[in-house]
């Protein structure tokens, strides 16, 4: 089930402190019924960090770098949940990791974001070698894709352009223009499948179909930044 976004969304407000205890309730619950289901341990560290659980945060990112360890955004979220936990070398070492996964990934905004942590605190880049082969385009380079293929933004990979936009709107524009068919169809769909389930999610009510739009958001990298973008082409 893909949902209904049709149009970008305003920036939500910030939750009160009794509807962000009940979001990290559920994403606990939801990790609790799918241990091995990262993305589930990726929002309930989204949601203690929303509420300053700094160490907490940490160790649900970090648990998602075990169940994907090419996940690179879970890398730069635990070395910066770790760094306010005040335990610095550790998010150096998992910064670190961070970036290689991100440099041979070649995933651009990630990477970008953890030279920034690293930095921040003084500390050197690791040296790496860029995507290795020409199934690992740079999702933000402007190189040659052979026809019916896509650098996706999502996977850092090359893969199957899908044929039309999954929905209706400017996001749905946006998803086909950068993100590949396996991404979006193999990857989101799925996890979409099991947050409905997971959170009792109905999308006919407009709150329970505003919160899938936000794991799916979250899922393919359509962070505040992108979304302004895409308001900007309309």
């Amino acid at each position: 089930m893909i949902g209904h976004m049709t149009t970008s969304p305003a920036p939500a407000p910030a939750p009160s402190g009794e509807q962000l205890a009940k979001r990290i309730a559920q994403f606990e619950n939801m990790a609790q019924a799918d241990a091995a289901n990262e993305m589930a341990h990726f929002s309930l560290g989204r949601a203690y960090s929303e509420a300053s659980r700094w160490q907490d945060a940490a160790d649900s990112f970090l648990r998602c770098i075990q169940l994907a360890p090419t996940m690179s955004m879970a890398y730069q979220m635990a070395g910066e949940m770790l760094l306010k936990s005040g335990v610095t070398e550790r998010a150096v070492d998992v910064l670190t990791d961070g970036y290689t996964v991100a440099a041979e990934r070649g995933e651009f905004k990630p990477k970008k974001a953890i030279a920034d942590l690293l930095k921040s605190i003084g500390r050197p880049l690791p040296e790496v070698a860029g995507p290795a082969g020409a199934a690992f385009g740079d999702a933000e380079s402007e190189g040659p894709v052979a026809e019916g293929m896509i650098r996706c933004r999502q996977s850092g990979r090359t893969g199957t352009k899908m044929t039309r936009p999954p929905f209706k709107g400017s996001i749905g524009l946006w998803i086909l223009a950068n993100i590949s068919h396996e991404s979006f169809y193999k990857g989101w769909v799925p996890q979409g499948t099991k947050v409905i389930n997971e959170l009792r999610l109905d999308l006919s009510r407009e709150k329970d179909q505003e919160s899938y739009d936000q794991h799916m958001r979250e899922y393919l990298g359509i962070d505040a930044e992108v979304l302004a973008a895409i308001d900007a082409k309309k």
